[in-house]
């Protein structure tokens, strides 16, 4: 199954076609493959013109720049990840405005799923709050067969999610906190997360040193950095580049023989 997100576009030409469906996307020509479906054709006259017809395929989603520590002392950098292309606009200041972003995301995302040609139904819902996030809206998808719409380890989803914040945000000409879920993945994977982390920082407390975890997503990370935050006896470090970054628990001096 795939494992990165793609769209169909068409157009008179292939540049045409690529053109819109970057536009659809929101991502610049380098963050995409492109894959040639059909060529353009005219017949006499000009009648039963056919368009072109392209694939596009996200192969990266910009990134904030890793550091070498993300600061436990930052709670709404911890709980989104922060898109460059949205850092210049403002955040939501009322509840109608997350509201208002909400109905133009899960449009946004109906919009993606149809040219993906995934059938499927979506719910927009206010996220429980949560110490140390920002509020947000939840778009839960649902239908059967989604598998493909998480990825391994979540990176389609990732993707997904990133494409409709960052087409919503220029749409609503502000900062768009959506949380894109589907058939209720991260919701569990988040509660798994937790219940992780609180068993390895006993670990860590119980034999005195650090304890490191396997290497994780940022958005991952950050679930492991805000459960534990309040942990007076461990503190938590990012450390490694890439795909190989991961999360360290540090016992306290004070725990330490």
């Amino acid at each position: 199954m795939s494992q990165t997100l793609s769209i169909e576009s068409v157009g008179v030409d292939v540049e045409s076609a690529i053109a819109k469906g970057i536009q659809e996307l929101g991502v610049s020509r380098e963050q995409v493959m492109v894959e040639v479906l059909e060529e353009p054709s005219r017949r006499l006259l000009g009648l039963g013109a056919k368009p072109a017809r392209v694939r596009l395929t996200v192969i990266r989603a910009p990134e904030t720049p890793p550091t070498r520590t993300e600061s436990v002392s930052k709670p709404e950098a911890l709980a989104f990840d922060d898109e460059e292309d949205e850092d210049e606009l403002p955040a939501p200041a009322t509840e109608q405005e997350m509201a208002e972003a909400a109905k133009v995301g899960e449009a946004v995302l109906r919009r993606l799923l149809q040219s993906m040609g995934i059938r499927a139904t979506i719910s927009a819902k206010p996220a429980p709050k949560q110490s140390g996030e920002p509020q947000h809206w939840t778009l839960d998808v649902r239908g059967a067969n989604l598998s493909e719409l998480i990825g391994r380890r979540g990176e389609t989803l990732a993707a997904l999610q990133y494409i409709t914040r960052l087409i919503t945000s220029r749409q609503i000409g502000r900062r768009a906190y959506l949380v894109v879920d589907v058939d209720g993945y991260k919701a569990r994977r988040e509660e798994m997360l937790r219940r992780l982390a609180f068993r390895m920082a006993e670990q860590a407390i119980q034999r005195g040193r650090t304890v490191s975890m396997e290497p994780m997503p940022p958005h991952e990370r950050r679930i492991i950095h805000l459960t534990l935050k309040d942990n007076p006896n461990v503190s938590t470090e990012s450390v490694g580049e890439g795909e190989n970054r991961k999360v360290t628990i540090v016992p306290r001096r004070s725990q330490q023989p």
